[in-house]
Parts: C-alpha cells; sequence; structure tokens
C-alpha cells in the first residue's frame, strides 16, 4: 500500500468515525472502499464479448425448453396459491378489485 494524505471537513471526519464504529472497521478502510467503488473496475470490452459469443448458443440443442416454462409457470401459480389461497385470481384481465379478500 502507498501512504497519502487527505483534507477532510469536520464534518467528514465524524460521519466516518461514525459509520467505521458502526462496521467495525477503520476510517482508512472506508475510504479505500469509497474510491473502489468511484474508480470502479477496470471496463475489458473485448472479454466481455468473447464472453457472450462463448455463452451464445448454450441451448440451441435443448428440446425440453417449453416443459422447463410449463414447469417453472406451474411451480410459481403453486407458490402463490400457497400465499395467497383462494384470493389468486387466475384471470389476467381481472381488476384489482377482483384481488381483494
Amino acid at each position: 500500500m502507498e501512504r497519502t494524505q487527505i483534507y477532510l471537513t469536520k464534518t467528514q471526519t465524524r460521519e466516518l468515525d461514525r459509520r467505521a464504529r458502526s462496521r467495525g472497521t477503520t476510517r482508512s478502510h472506508l475510504i479505500r472502499e469509497a474510491l473502489e467503488q468511484y474508480l470502479g473496475p477496470t471496463w475489458d470490452a473485448e472479454g466481455f464479448i468473447a464472453a457472450l459469443r462463448d455463452f451464445q448458443g448454450i441451448w440451441a440443442d435443448r428440446d425440453d425448453i417449453d416443459e422447463l416454462y410449463a414447469d417453472l409457470k406451474q411451480r410459481s401459480r403453486d407458490s402463490l396459491a400457497a400465499l395467497w389461497g383462494d384470493r389468486l385470481v387466475d384471470d389476467p384481465g381481472a381488476d384489482a378489485e377482483d384481488l381483494r379478500p
């Protein structure tokens, strides 16, 4: 690590110290975190495009997509029915009034 010196207002210092205490860390650590968020990760556009190309067509040979979708939809309906019981309305054209108990 490299040491550096910065000037902060009293308000900034108080707030950093308060947050550091509440998180069980140091003022320096919070400043480093803030700088990491500000500077952000470096963007590797070529790597991202290569990853997309590798991912392309990953499900192309699957012939069970419709079954997977139907199963997922049914599980969702079952979960909602378990939570809401008979208040669940299966009519997509139903008004909000129809959802009230």
